[in-house]
């Protein structure tokens, strides 16, 4: 991709997020549009575009890259462990498990998948759609221990994480490439439809998050600054050294880092609302890394 269609997708998505901020400022997206637009977001278009994002010829190399990138997020996810214990354990405890969980859970599942897919193509995709695994079952495991260590167990974890529409689509897109089955034309083409849907929905829903927010809420500090530095920069660059250090594949590479390079997710203030965290906090950090990250992203790509 060229630098000028680079920034025209980023203009794009940037633009869809300014609608999600103004719907919610006007009142058209109130929170119940906003629940159900996420659960159609993760239960219909989205499984649509993982699907859809499997159906090549299968070869070797493929499984090997799909374990390469496994290993590569593996990786990210425990650098992401290390990371928060070493820089926020000096925090209070309520702030402590925001700061820990936006560095180990970003919003890789909502705008990065379709960031992967617009920048990378289907095969872009693809890949994104094998490395959230690991971030998914870190999620549910130490991203919830963070807030709540007595609901992150086993069983809660294979409840959520096997069962996740995420996985559901990769496992169905998996059963199809493996078995080089194909769906028929009509299907595949509503699926291609609705799943184009995906990359608006996702970035005008993270649009509402910005726009429910209070002025006071917003206030762009130099920590909050230096944190997102931390989850915009210090990651994707960690992830690129490596990479490039043992000659990855570039687009394994190109994936990797731009997953890594995500805001902090969304659930960050829905779990600290839930277990008596410091969910304005946590909204502050999710709003300002969010807006940050529409000028990190086109820069990492162009390093890429």
């Amino acid at each position: 991709m060229d630098l000028m269609n680079l920034w025209n997708v980023q203009g794009q998505l940037l633009l869809m997020l300014g609608v999600g901020v103004l719907l919610r400022r006007i009142g058209i997206f109130t929170a119940s549009t906003k629940a159900f637009l996420t659960d159609f977001v993760l239960f219909v278009t989205m499984p649509c575009s993982i699907i859809l994002s499997f159906m090549i010829d299968i070869e070797t190399s493929v499984l090997f890259s799909f374990a390469l990138v496994l290993l590569v997020s593996v990786i990210v996810q425990l650098f992401c462990v290390v990371l928060g214990k070493l820089l926020y354990r000096k925090q209070s405890a309520s702030r402590r498990s925001v700061l820990r969980y936006g560095i180990l859970v970003s919003n890789s599942g909502f705008m990065g998948l379709p960031v992967a897919g617009e920048l990378f193509g289907a095969g872009g995709l693809m890949y994104a759609s094998i490395y959230l695994i690991p971030q998914r079952v870190v999620m549910w495991t130490a991203g919830l221990s963070c807030f709540s260590p007595e609901d992150a167990n086993w069983k809660g974890m294979v409840k959520n994480f096997a069962f996740h529409p995420g996985m559901v689509s990769v496992y169905i897109g998996l059963t199809l490439m493996l078995a080089h089955l194909r769906l028929p034309m009509f299907i595949e083409q509503t699926m291609s439809s609705i799943g184009a849907c995906t990359t608006p929905l996702s970035m005008m829903l993270i649009g509402s998050i910005v726009g429910e927010m209070d002025r006071s809420q917003v206030k762009i500090d130099l920590f909050s600054l230096v944190y997102s530095a931390v989850r915009l920069v210090l990651i994707p660059l960690a992830c690129l050294l490596g990479c490039r250090l043992f000659s990855v594949d570039p687009l394994i590479t190109g994936v990797s880092v731009v997953l890594a390079g995500m805001p902090v997710g969304s659930t960050t203030a829905i779990l600290a609302s839930k277990y008596g965290g410091d969910a304005s906090f946590a909204s502050q950090l999710v709003s300002i890394s969010t807006v940050l990250s529409m000028l990190t992203i086109p820069l990492w790509a162009m390093v890429l």
